[in-house]
């Protein structure tokens, strides 16, 4: 068996109490975990534990970054495109549109999924109403951000064609 060397230049290492440090984090991680899914259990809306999914799954921070950033009432970053729509709405749609198959995005890990729900739900970042939604996940299935319109990269790619 190997032994472990000394790390050189380091304060003394408290085993007993990082165990606890770790003990607390995890009890605090799983406290905060079961409020964000109490807290979205509440909205009105049909099939709300499809946002939970390990696959595509809602956290809390981002939604409310997407809520920040691009809901109408939040007077906050004028340039990206609102949705105009109530948040179950909202909601409903981010719930839809995990049926969609994630393209990748190019230079990263992440997907989108853009999808014309067929009404207008917003404005996109020209100002313009949109019957679009796109949807940015990680590689592991986590909305990164979702937001009215077509995500800026389409519009090159659409304009090169």
């Amino acid at each position: 068996m190997e032994q472990v060397e000394a790390v050189k230049n380091t304060p003394p290492f408290n085993e007993e109490a990082w165990i606890k440090l770790i003990f607390l984090l995890s009890d605090t991680q799983d406290w905060l975990n079961q409020l964000a899914s109490g807290a979205l259990m509440q909205v009105p809306m049909k099939n709300r534990k499809r946002l939970l999914r390990k696959t595509y799954y809602l956290p809390l921070a981002s939604l409310a970054h997407i809520l920040e950033r691009h809901h109408y009432k939040i007077p906050r970053h004028p340039g990206t495109g609102k949705f105009t729509i109530p948040v179950p709405e909202i909601l409903s749609y981010l719930r839809d549109i995990s049926a969609e198959p994630g393209t990748p995005l190019a230079g990263s890990l992440d997907f989108r999924r853009t999808v014309n729900v067929g009404k207008i739900v917003g404005f996109d970042q020209d100002q313009l109403p949109t019957t679009y939604i796109t949807v940015l996940t990680d590689a592991g299935g986590r909305i990164l951000t979702a937001f009215p319109g077509i995500h800026f990269t389409l519009h090159t790619e659409t304009n090169q064609e």
